[in-house]
């Protein structure tokens, strides 16, 4: 079997599962969902969703896909984008945060435990892409969840919290901390710098390092243009080269520990 987490893609919405292509649960208007119920075509206000969130801001999806179908998918938005981000009791979403709203997996990937690798592709993208951190609304005593393995059986099921929101201890067991507590929903967020600061630490230390080898190559340069005649037994050149050879080594890299 032949697995792949990719960035979704507007050639690629038939990678999403057909409950994910035809959930709009964060993408409308709850009111506008409700008003036009038996007249609005799902699919296509997911679509065009997607469509424009990619336009405007970039990929906003991780895909896993095994053998060819879709097996899994996380999607994120600015939460500007994302109408339901303003209705909890835990909004708003922080200003410097990207919002997480959807993990789903079908009944295969649950069975490989994909949930992991498309959350490390979603914060991958986001780091390279330098957001400062991700959050996402949590639901607690979700006790009358449906079996993933029923809830994928029925694509076209109706859309609820239960359904279409991520487990609190999903979004606990990968590291999101609780910033607004409530019983149901809380607001969790992921710090995406915390962990990757040290890069900064080690490039400064390869500058410095640099620095000192072109010092060192200009040192050697000068010397070698000071030199006497082989025989001459210049002590001045003597003196020279014996206090190069002691002086203590120079540090390559300072140790560099992770904050």
């Amino acid at each position: 079997m032949s697995t792949h987490v990719t960035s979704l893609t507007l050639d690629g919405l038939d990678q999403l599962s057909a409950h994910a292509r035809r959930c709009v649960f964060w993408e409308m208007d709850p009111a506008a969902v409700h008003d036009s119920r038996g007249f609005c075509d799902q699919e296509f206000e997911k679509e065009a969703w997607l469509s424009m969130v990619m336009l405007e801001w970039g990929s906003c999806g991780q895909v896993a896909v095994l053998d060819g179908k879709p097996v899994g998918s996380a999607l994120y938005a600015p939460p500007r984008a994302v109408p339901r981000a303003g209705l909890f009791p835990t909004s708003p979403v922080s200003a410097d945060a990207v919002l997480l709203t959807t993990v789903r997996l079908e009944p295969a990937g649950e069975e490989m435990d994909l949930g992991t690798t498309l959350m490390q592709s979603v914060v991958a993208d986001l780091v390279r892409r330098g957001v400062r951190a991700l959050e996402a609304f949590g639901i607690s005593d979700a006790g009358d969840r449906c079996d993933p393995k029923v809830a994928s059986a029925t694509a076209a099921r109706e859309c609820s919290p239960e359904e279409c929101m991520i487990r609190t201890e999903f979004l606990e067991d990968f590291g999101f901390e609780v910033v607004a507590p409530h019983h149901r929903f809380p607001r969790m967020r992921l710090e995406l710098d915390r962990d990757h600061g040290w890069k900064e630490d080690v490039e400064a230390a390869l500058e410095r390092l640099l620095e000192s080898s072109a010092l060192t190559m200009v040192e050697i340069g000068e010397n070698a243009g000071a030199r006497t005649p082989v025989g001459a037994g210049s002590s001045s050149g003597r003196t020279a080269n014996r206090s190069r050879c002691d002086r203590p080594p120079r540090a390559l890299l300072p140790v560099v520990r992770r904050k």
